[in-house]
């Protein structure tokens, strides 16, 4: 096996025990509950998770979307969370590959997982999450750059995160909530982290998606304008779209310039 399938496996092995807490994260954190005290049980009839049902992904097929207990039906999200971490993780890793960068992105990853489906879920991002991510975001990435000797990558990063700051801060007085106002910065420094080019592409295409979900909920009439739609899931798929292609379509854009 050769370093780089050994990473894709070790990450996506990763990536399924991370997403089976992010689910205990995703239910527990809206309601202000304890992520370690109880441990995992049926919200129906309280009895605890066994061992064995506890493994992600064949946990749920095992038990064929049911509790053991009560036999109420269990939630196809929390496999497809699972497996959905799991497929981002291994697709930074194969983006970033052995590097200082990959704890960063794959903590970024799971954060971004957890925020976005709260938000649909309750309209809210997290304080609790959001707000101790810079100190992790700050504490992974300056190893990096002081290893990698890219110092200029964390003051672009910090000034990245002020631009986005101000600017989600001045949209706000026309209906952006205030929890979108707290993530842009975090969201400013990864992106300043890899470049000029994923801050713009990030920003842009978290309005991009944003608009044309909401272009399709109308059109079906599934909202109307009056509607309040989360923006924190568009604005971390934006960013991750410029994870995995801000490289790309710069050097194209540069390119199509000359």
């Amino acid at each position: 096996m050769t370093e780089t399938a050994l990473l894709l496996v070790l990450t996506g092995v990763l990536g399924l025990a991370v997403g089976s807490f992010l689910n205990v994260v995703i239910y527990r954190v809206p309601r202000g509950e304890s992520l370690v005290r109880p441990g995992s049980h049926c919200p129906h009839c309280g009895n605890p998770v066994r061992n064995r049902h506890n493994v992600p992904v064949l946990g749920w097929l095992m038990l064929r979307g049911r509790c053991a207990d009560c036999r109420a039906p269990i939630s196809a999200r929390y496999p497809l969370v699972e497996a959905g971490t799991a497929a981002l993780f291994v697709a930074v890793a194969a983006r970033f590959g052995w590097s200082w960068e990959l704890p960063a992105y794959l903590y970024l990853a799971a954060v971004a997982i957890a925020l976005a489906l709260i938000d649909l879920d309750v309209m809210r991002l997290p304080d609790k999450i959001v707000l101790p991510s810079y100190a992790v975001a700050v504490a992974l990435l300056a190893p990096a750059s002081l290893a990698g000797g890219e110092v200029r990558a964390v003051i672009r990063g910090l000034v990245a995160a002020v631009v986005l700051y101000v600017f989600y801060l001045v949209i706000a007085f026309w209906g952006m909530g205030g929890g979108d106002v707290k993530l842009a910065p975090l969201l400013g420094f990864y992106l300043g982290w890899l470049g000029w080019d994923a801050v713009m592409i990030g920003a842009f295409a978290g309005f991009l998606l944003g608009g044309l979900v909401g272009a399709v909920l109308l059109a079906l009439k599934l909202a109307s304008r009056k509607s309040r739609i989360p923006f924190g899931p568009y604005m971390l798929a934006g960013a991750f779209l410029a994870v995995f292609a801000a490289a790309p379509v710069g050097s194209w854009y540069s390119n199509l310039l000359v």
